[in-house]
């Protein structure tokens, strides 16, 4: 069996959260560490396994192009209109090929393991159209609100629960196809994929910071440095 090799990094988004660090420099290239959260998810992917790389632009796109430069990344370039997550993901897959993608959200931090190579590793295609990362609501930091799912005994995603989807997944894009307008989320995909338990769920061992404000940061590097 053949493990997902193509990464997509979502690095579009506007950043309204980290505001008014986000008003010069896109979040994806804001530190944390003395590394930018783009160069931390593009490190996961790259020591996971991933080969065929993909970052999506838009909010001062121009400065991601920039620091890309030179490297092996692809870009996928929405200065047109923001496309939200699957959107994104659906624009982007002639640059990444066919086949179930990795996707992961930059603006996260891990410890405990990697996870795409741990995505990899549980991934089963006969079982699975989706496998989701998730984190335990008490190994998350700079998490506002509860959870998001619960599995069933095996291991499928059941809506609503203390597991927090962790920015981490592995996903067939097939039926992106069936699902109207340019801009959406991919948990309109997600729904679909639950409705024929074809989506799973994997626990990450290790604890997970989300760094969606400025307040986050300094959770981060706590973290990292715990």
């Amino acid at each position: 069996m053949t493990s997902p090799d193509a990464l997509m990094v979502f690095a579009a988004g506007r950043g309204t959260r980290m505001a008014p660090l986000t008003d010069v420099t896109p979040k994806p290239l804001i530190r944390v560490g003395g590394q930018t959260l783009l160069d931390r998810a593009l490190d996961l992917g790259r020591q996971g396994g991933a080969r065929r790389i993909v970052v999506n632009t838009h909010h001062l796109g121009q400065q991601i192009h920039d620091h890309l430069a030179g490297t092996e990344v692809a870009i996928s370039d929405e200065a047109d209109a923001l496309l939200e997550t699957g959107g994104g993901l659906r624009k982007a897959l002639p640059l990444l090929g066919p086949g179930p993608v990795i996707t992961l959200n930059p603006d996260v931090v891990w410890t405990g393991g990697n996870p795409v190579a741990d995505l990899r590793a549980a991934w089963d295609p006969a079982r699975m159209d989706a496998l989701l990362m998730l984190v335990p609501l008490q190994a998350t930091r700079g998490r506002l609100g509860g959870g998001d799912f619960t599995l069933d005994p095996d291991n499928r995603l059941i809506r609503g629960g203390d597991l927090v989807y962790g920015g981490a997944q592995i996903i067939r894009p097939d039926r992106l196809s069936e699902i109207e307008g340019e801009a959406f989320s991919l948990n309109l995909l997600w729904d679909l994929l639950i409705a024929s338990g074809r989506a799973y769920g994997l626990v990450h061992p290790g604890l997970w910071c989300d760094v969606g404000r400025p307040d986050c940061i300094p959770l981060a590097e706590e973290m990292l440095n715990g």
